[in-house]
């Protein structure tokens, strides 16, 4: 019993340090997965802007129950200055970030999209610091670390910015064989566009989750804010569609692929995905929020090239290493910050015991004081009897 006991507690302690971790990987496998089925609802006609609103209106359904019933007693009041804020989220993320990361893609592929977002923890992080939610000290190793990183990860996406090079087939098979019969123009593809569409994408990204900290320091209920998150961007996007998108017809799906990705998308990577991360985000912040957006880029390329045939250039491949390396020289510095925040704390807990204690001693050492005066002058006022 003892053992198991003991292995029941190891276990225990190892997941609750683990989790953020945890959490964070499995999310990057459901937004690879949502990168390849969106690709696919575009290629058969979705439109992205109808795509956006139908996929926060599945996810406010989903998550609105789980908020009213979790949170019903724990819920804070909701001010005009944090529902002002709430309405800047829902325009931030789901109409600004998912619409041009869509443009992007349609603009280039769903592999070199999902590559490029890696440079979005150097922004969240360069925005981290204007908005004072981190601090850098250039003395110590760990915050040149990632200043370095950051450096690194913004060259890398220069790198696959600048250079296009030749073509590279990741799982050595023949899928993209069929590209070579189209013109040099669809070869090329809208590079620019598409680059310029995700670089604003990055930045409202960031933008979300800067806020997304600063929101949950007055409004603390992560399911809640996430369905008024949901509610907000499928109400403003549901504005922003009417407007760009004309066609009718582009509002009536079926139940195939494009179901699949508004369903599949406003699930997993609205619904759980805002809350997973406002819950690590209170935790450990946005930049470690953004830190695991590679391993989305490998599962991406992956069944990029198995399910869609996209063909992998050289630039890509080199800026996406390079971005990588960087990126995790921000996660190391980052890591250290809260190993040295956590003996900050424990140095200032050792502090305030020692006072504490101090303190009683000082207070014990005045009552023996004040006892032997009182014995004192008892007894000069009732001598004993001879």
């Amino acid at each position: 019993m003892g053992d198991q006991s003991g292995l029941c507690r190891a276990l225990s302690e190892f997941f609750d340090k683990a989790k953020c971790y945890l959490a964070m990987v499995s999310l990057q496998f459901g937004y690879a997965g949502m990168y390849i089925i969106c690709m696919v609802a575009f290629k058969r006609g979705m439109s992205h802007w109808v795509l956006v609103v139908y996929r926060h209106a599945v996810a406010t359904l989903v998550m609105a129950p789980f908020a009213y019933f979790v949170e019903r007693k724990i819920r804070p009041k909701l001010t005009l200055r944090v529902f002002l804020k709430i309405l800047a989220l829902g325009l931030l993320e789901p109409v600004l970030d998912q619409n041009l990361y869509y443009v992007g893609m349609k603009s280039t592929s769903a592999t070199f999209a999902s590559a490029f977002v890696n440079v979005l923890p150097a922004v969240t992080f360069i925005m981290a610091i204007a908005f004072r939610l981190e601090t850098v000290n250039l003395k110590k190793i760990h915050s040149l670390a990632k200043v370095i990183g950051t450096a690194i990860t913004v060259s890398g996406a220069m790198v696959m910015t600048l250079y296009k090079g030749p073509i590279i087939n990741i799982l050595f098979t023949h899928g993209g064989g069929h590209h070579s019969s189209t013109n040099a123009s669809s070869e090329q593809q809208h590079w620019v566009t598409g680059i310029i569409t995700l670089i604003s994408c990055i930045f409202g990204w960031s933008g979300f989750f800067i806020l997304q900290s600063m929101t949950l320091k007055e409004y603390p209920a992560e399911l809640s804010l996430t369905a008024l998150v949901c509610l907000m961007g499928m109400i403003e996007s549901g504005i922003v569609a009417l407007i760009f998108e004309r066609n009718m017809s582009a509002w009536v799906i079926g139940f195939d692929s494009r179901f699949l990705a508004a369903v599949y998308s406003g699930v997993v990577c609205s619904g759980i995905a805002y809350y997973m991360q406002s819950v690590v985000n209170k935790m450990r912040g946005p930049v470690f929020v953004t830190a695991f957006s590679p391993l989305s880029m490998v599962i991406t390329a992956v069944l990029g090239a198995i399910v869609l045939a996209e063909q992998t250039h050289l630039g890509s491949l080199i800026g996406a290493i390079v971005i990588v390396i960087g990126l995790y020289s921000v996660i190391w510095g980052k890591s250290k910050d809260l190993t040295a925040a956590n003996a900050e704390f424990e140095k200032g807990k050792a502090s305030q015991l020692e006072t504490f204690q101090k303190n009683i001693s000082d207070f014990g050492d005045d009552i023996d004081v004040e006892s032997n005066g009182v014995s004192t002058s008892a007894a000069q006022k009732f001598p004993p009897e001879p």
